[in-house]
């Protein structure tokens, strides 16, 4: 996290991944769009019988029966039950509310004794309440949500049995919810989830609970992890962007964009890139990756590719990137809740800064907990004063 310095882009290169199992890293922001956008690349093919192994720790990502691993029209079918209600359009409806929910947090920390643990009070409990909500998940136990969620993208953390006994539980909590919903439908994600799936017929019962289970977790995940690591950086590296924010939700706007593409998300140990396996010959950044090779996609480093983006990010932090940034995928995969993330950033960062402008660490930056052994880098604990 301190260091947010990319390797510098080139050619893809062949490594390995913890497995042994070779794998060509990607980096230049042309050639990882085009692994993320070609459908010669794909996630299907990571699970075929003949696979190589790619990760020693099971977790969520690694599902063959969640979206994020279905492809062509399996994949656009399943996705065409749950896209219309995370376009921009969509997603705008709600500021009034998420802002009102962004409020009632920062009133609540401004008034607690200090100093505050911020984690625990603002950046998980922000994007848990709007997901909850948009999913008719109210009253669900937040500790039984970061146990799920923890264990669904775990690298280290926990063990291979510990970690398939959290997503047994988690898949049983989906099934439930699935067939609660189905009896007794309302006006929430998930009964027009089951509603959809039913009137398709061919999206299977299986992926309708991942695809359930899968929102619950993505849904917060990525914004309290670039939340935690953007506030770090603000309130340890650049105080002036931190007063700056208040002025305003367009210049908060473009600040979480350039946070979402420079600020790393993963911790980019268990793999160096979102994989993808060539199902024929590809030519890439005029490199011939042959069929059945494994492909990493990073993200990060393409989103620093001088090529692409030329300036200092820190020096233009309130400017829009020069071109779309990478952080969210692209192509078919592209995520989802990527307009209600940079919703909720834009508002959380906007309306804490104006509310505290004087916040601050309450301990140095070098003596911050985080979470270890997952596939996502964040605080653990993120103490604050003002």
């Amino acid at each position: 996290m301190h260091c947010l310095r990319a390797d510098q882009p080139g050619p893809p290169v062949l490594t390995e991944l913890l497995t042994g199992t070779p794998v060509w890293w990607v980096r230049r922001h042309a050639d990882v769009r085009q692994v993320l956008t070609d459908p010669r690349l794909n996630r299907v093919g990571l699970y075929a019988p003949d696979a190589p192994p790619l990760t020693p720790y099971p977790n969520m990502l690694d599902d063959p029966d969640t979206i994020l691993n279905i492809d062509g029209p399996d994949h656009q079918r399943l996705r065409r039950t749950v896209q219309r209600a995370f376009t921009p359009r969509a997603i705008e409806r709600w500021r009034p509310w998420v802002a009102s929910v962004v409020d009632d947090l920062v009133e609540s920390l401004a008034g607690a004794e200090q100093p505050v643990e911020l984690v625990a009070a603002f950046t998980r409990p922000l994007p848990v309440v709007v997901i909850s909500r948009l999913m008719g998940l109210d009253g669900l136990d937040l500790k039984r949500l970061a146990h799920w969620s923890d264990h669904a993208l775990a690298a280290s953390a926990y063990t291979p049995q510990a970690v398939r006994e959290a997503m047994l539980d988690f898949g049983a909590f989906g099934a439930q919810l699935v067939a609660q919903r189905r009896g007794d439908p309302g006006e929430d994600l998930v009964s027009s989830l089951v509603r959809a799936a039913d009137e398709d017929g061919e999206v299977t019962e299986l992926q309708i609970i991942k695809l359930v289970i899968g929102l619950v977790v993505a849904g917060h995940e990525t914004t309290m992890t670039t939340l935690g690591n953007a506030l770090v950086y603000l309130l340890s590296e650049d105080r002036d962007a931190w007063h700056e924010l208040a002025t305003g939700e367009r210049r908060a706007a473009a600040a979480a964009e350039q946070l979402l593409r420079s600020v790393p998300l993963g911790d980019r140990v268990v793999a160096p890139g979102t994989l993808r396996r060539a199902a024929a010959d590809v030519e890439i950044g005029g490199v011939l990756i042959p069929a059945g090779a494994v492909v990493a996609a990073d993200t990060f480093t393409a989103n620093h590719d001088p090529a692409v983006y030329p300036g200092k990010w820190r020096e233009s932090l309130f400017e829009a990137p020069d071109a779309p940034h990478l952080t969210f995928g692209a192509g078919p995969h592209h995520c989802l809740g990527a307009w209600l993330a940079r919703m909720e950033l834009e508002l959380g960062l906007h309306r804490l800064a104006r509310r505290l402008p004087g916040l601050r660490l309450a301990v140095p930056a070098s003596e911050i907990d985080w979470r270890r052994g997952l596939l996502t880098r964040s605080p653990q604990t993120l103490p604050v004063t003002w």
